[in-house]
């Protein structure tokens, strides 16, 4: 009986060695909501390579860069523009010598498929033509801030500013404007490609708008550093770039 009794705790003790052994690190990972498809691919894949479970909070950047800020619980934070990340390492919230440029982007004007519009440049945009354009706030949402450099630099900000409709990320900017909701709007080309319901009218002239980079670090108060890393290095690979190319994104 005390022999049948040994062997049974034996196995019990096994087993939950084996299940501790099975246990798989959790990465928490805020990204700039146009990543989203990209990385739902990414996800998929670094997962069956890895002992990781990667989850994923899509939002604008600024708006993720706060949350970091306030205490959330965030291993890595990609971001959509080069500002929100240089705002958190100058606030050491991010490890500085795990920064990486995962990937780059370009602005550009979309229309509904079925719309009149036929802009070849943005000094075509005109009062009367549309009531309304959808463009990300620019104080949180990275696509939002590029847009209002742009028609600031061309002197039309505050021409079209009461026809704006603002939107908490880039995601909702082509939501806007793929139900109506608005004429017109600035996204990136990586959120067009997402959609069949979409034009591409122009896209914004690199010298009018600074280069589109995509960051990512590995925050201060991650308890899995190595395990961000090593994502960090996983994006930089061929078959992650390989990934964001086919979504649109432009390599570094």
């Amino acid at each position: 009986m005390k022999k049948m009794a040994f062997v049974l705790l034996l196995l019990i003790m096994s087993l939950s060695l084996a299940g501790c052994n099975d246990e798989r690190t959790e990465l928490q990972i805020a990204a700039a909501a146009s990543l989203t498809d990209a990385m739902d691919e990414i996800k998929r894949i670094y997962e069956k390579e890895h002992d990781v479970d990667l989850s994923f909070n899509f939002a604008g950047s600024g708006k993720l860069a706060q949350q970091i800020q306030q205490g959330a619980p965030v291993d890595v934070f990609l971001s959509a523009n080069e500002d929100w990340m240089d705002k958190l390492e100058n606030e050491s919230f991010v490890e500085a010598d795990t920064k990486e440029d995962v990937t780059g982007n370009e602005l550009v004007l979309i229309a509904r498929k079925d719309a009149d519009f036929s802009y070849s440049s943005l000094a075509d945009i005109k009062k009367g033509e549309v009531e309304h354009i959808a463009v990300g706030v620019p104080e949180s949402v990275p696509a939002g801030a590029y847009t209002k450099q742009v028609l600031e630099d061309s002197g039309q900000w505050d021409d079209l500013e009461d026809l704006f409709i603002y939107a908490k990320d880039v995601r909702q900017v082509l939501t806007y404007v793929e139900s109506g909701n608005a004429d017109i709007g600035f996204v990136y080309v990586s959120d067009a490609a997402t959609s069949d319901k979409v034009d591409v009218l122009t896209t914004v002239d690199e010298g009018r708008v600074e280069p589109i980079v995509y960051p990512g670090a590995v925050t201060a108060a991650s308890g899995e550093k190595s395990e961000g890393e090593a994502f960090l290095a996983f994006l930089q690979s061929k078959e992650a770039q390989d990934i964001l190319e086919k979504y649109g994104f432009v390599s570094q």
